[in-house]
């Protein structure tokens, strides 16, 4: 049925909105303090997602995932960690030619598209930009973080259109969303568009220290978005709130241009955040253990959300296991795509979004200290970075509080089992 319907349908356009380092409780789609209504807004005409997560628990990886659909392992250069915009390590590393990303596949098939936001994937040589890997056009950052004000790497420019620096005035989230606006307003038509929207908020920016003459980490909130959060105490709680709620008034405002546009009808719109929230920046991952960098629920649990009108049923919580992996497979289908060929980690998750029929997986992580997860069902395994064996039964215990390892001695060993086999591909492959 939906095949046949798709393919009377005129192809759809696609937004993909992915923010950064945001928690399970930092908006209050999930029950958080802080207002998100544009958020709430897309979350009640469309699907919320209550088990969604990240490729990895870190930017980069995270954004590997996101983009081609593998595993961050299978990344020629080891894409395990974040990559560094200072010094040398990093100078020669990113995401490679060949390394399929969304953005080829849809523009081979038709598609316009367009990156907005931070791209960090690679940043000191043009080969590594987005220009070279599928889109049409760029604006922002390639590196990790930026002053949101001087739109620096400390005091490093940082700020690009396409594959040339430029100056630019404003605070960094409202010159992506004007941005985001401009391209859905004036865009050419007649063929389908896939925008990539990467807000950087609410990951702190990169300040300077002018004493010290060094980049610093620093919250970096607007003083008109400041406003509207003096319900909670100051602090970097606070700060952090500030920066969500540009991100929130962005969502709303590209949302708004769809409507006018009378695109809204034709475009599959997903939010979904990077990785989890910093807890020394203001996240806050609750009801999970952890945060950004490690594989408890808290660094790879995110929040997600997706909606198009009169295809997606709107108000539906799921349950299902999604992943960032899924978005290359689900949105190539939707579009027509030939992925043929293609080894994708990911899975379609058509069924799950138009039919809310529960699709079986598993969902695996492994980290370059050699700690990793795998979840199957309601069950999760986690392997330390010193070996332990943990296991813990996610329906009841959401918080990975009880190790049930040494009394599910058999559950344990299949997932123990199953961790061991994907690993394992892995091995030698960088």
């Amino acid at each position: 049925m939906l095949a046949a319907e798709l393919r009377a349908a005129e192809r759809p356009n696609f937004v993909v909105i992915f923010v950064d380092n945001l928690g399970m409780n930092d908006t209050s789609l999930y029950g958080s303090e802080i207002p998100t209504p544009s958020v709430q807004a897309l979350a009640r005409s469309g699907i919320t997602f209550d088990s969604w997560y990240s490729a990895s628990p870190v930017c980069t990886p995270s954004r590997y995932g996101l983009m081609t659909g593998r595993y961050p392992n299978r990344s020629q250069d080891g894409l395990l960690r974040a990559l560094g915009f200072l010094g040398t390590r990093d100078l020669d590393r990113g995401i490679r030619a060949g390394e399929t990303t969304l953005a080829e596949v849809l523009r081979k098939a038709g598609y316009q598209t367009a990156a907005i936001g931070k791209w960090h994937l690679g940043h000191a040589d043009p080969k590594f930009f987005p220009t070279r890997h599928g889109f049409d056009s760029f604006y922002g950052f390639m590196g990790g973080c930026v002053d949101y004000f001087t739109h620096r790497y400390g005091d490093a420019p940082s700020w690009y259109r396409d594959e040339k620096l430029v100056e630019e005035t404003g605070y960094a989230t409202d010159l992506f969303t004007a941005e985001a606006v401009r391209y859905l307003e004036t865009r050419a038509p007649g063929r389908p568009f896939f925008l990539y929207l990467p807000y950087n908020a609410p990951h702190y920016g990169k300040g300077w220290d002018p004493q010290k003459k060094k980049p610093v980490n620093v919250l970096q909130p607007d003083a008109k978005y400041l406003a509207r959060v003096q319900h909670i105490p100051a602090g970097p709680r606070r700060d952090y709130a500030a920066m969500i709620l540009a991100m929130d008034d962005g969502v709303g405002q590209v949302l708004s241009a769809l409507r006018r546009t009378h695109l809204e009808e034709n475009t599959l719109v997903l939010w979904i955040s990077d990785n989890g929230g910093m807890l020394d920046y203001g996240g806050n991952n609750f009801p999970f253990r952890g945060e950004i960098g490690t594989v408890f629920e808290g660094g790879v649990r995110v929040p997600a959300a997706a909606r198009w009108p009169g295809r997606i049923p709107a108000g539906v919580l799921s349950r299902q296991l999604g992943s960032s992996l899924d978005v290359f497979p689900t949105l190539s289908r939707l579009a027509g795509a030939d992925v043929a060929g293609l080894p994708l980690d990911g899975v379609d998750l058509g069924a799950a979004l138009f039919e809310k029929r529960e699709i079986p997986r598993d969902l695996f992580w492994l980290m370059d200290d050699g700690s990793g997860a795998l979840r199957r069902g309601a069950y999760k395994y986690v392997r330390g970075g010193k070996g332990e064996d943990l296991l813990f039964h996610l329906a009841s215990d959401p918080g990975e509080k009880v190790n049930l390892a040494s009394e599910l001695t058999d559950t344990l060993a299949e997932l123990k089992a199953a961790y061991a086999r994907t690993t394992q591909q892995f091995r030698g492959a960088h």
